[in-house]
């Protein structure tokens, strides 16, 4: 499998809203799981969350690379490649 050039060149930005979803938090949503956009810091939550706005995200940024931003795990995606880091 070739290396995900953006997996390799991943930033580790400030969360922005560390406290939970973004969009969630604004909107009275709730989430199950939170990843961490590593272009932006964007907190968003996971696929298996109702609003799925960490996907939403890549879609309107193309931001490639999202992090767990859950305790205890430090697993990244993206999904330009549908690779794992």
């Amino acid at each position: 499998m070739a290396t995900c050039e953006h997996l390799s060149q991943a930033g580790d930005p400030t969360a922005t809203t560390p406290k939970g979803c973004a969009e969630c938090l604004a909107d009275g949503g709730r989430w199950v799981h939170l990843r961490r956009c590593l272009d932006c810091g964007h907190i968003g939550c996971c696929d298996s969350s109702p609003s799925k706005h960490a996907t939403k995200h890549f879609h309107d940024t193309g931001h490639p690379v999202i992090q767990s931003f859950e305790p205890g795990e430090d697993w990244r995606w993206c999904f330009v490649d549908s690779q794992m880091g």
